[in-house]
């Protein structure tokens, strides 16, 4: 019995190690899109309601021209790559801060899952897959959070979801 205290101690720290490293980790942001700026977006599409069958927009759409190349906005680890009905082609990333970056409607995905990103590397190409089909070409990108942040919590549709999402738009105005 003392045995498995001791491993289940020992897990513990671990666990609590590795959250706390995950927080540790320096946040190093880029502009996503090559070449664009801060008129490629809307600063207001954020948890903009409504909209369409995902009655909130929980990201921001950057605008560019079809094969515009993606790039990672911070360092972290490839998690999934693959197609998503309204995604279309889509990349998940584990970044730091336990923040999950989500980079949509690609027209090619430049990286295979396990992939580790440095930021600014090629991840792929602007697209128009998915609900993003006959419209303007765009790399919608939402930042989600595996830590929820219960003060982002506000009234109206999807709000209490709030808590699970950063609004990207402060990094993408500072992005290099």
């Amino acid at each position: 019995m003392k045995s498995l205290f001791r491993v289940a101690r020992r897990v513990v720290l671990a666990v609590g190690v590795l959250f706390c490293l995950g927080f540790a980790w320096p946040q190093r942001f880029v502009m996503p899109v090559e070449g664009a700026g801060r008129s490629s977006f809307h600063p207001e599409s954020f948890w903009y309601h409504p909209w369409g069958r995902s009655v909130t927009h929980k990201g921001v759409d950057i605008f560019a021209r079809k094969g515009t190349p993606v790039r990672a906005a911070t360092s972290g680890l490839v998690v999934f790559t693959g197609e998503l009905g309204m995604g279309g082609r889509v990349a998940l990333v584990l970044g730091p801060r336990w923040r999950m970056h989500y980079y949509a409607h690609l027209e090619r995905i430049d990286v295979a899952r396990g992939h580790w990103l440095r930021p600014g590397e090629r991840l792929g190409t602007v697209g128009d897959t998915g609900n993003a089909r006959g419209k303007p070409p765009h790399l919608h990108y939402t930042i989600g959070t595996l830590v929820p942040l219960p003060w982002q919590v506000r009234p109206g549709p999807h709000g209490l979801r709030r808590m699970w999402y950063v609004d990207p738009t402060p990094l993408l105005n500072g992005a290099s």
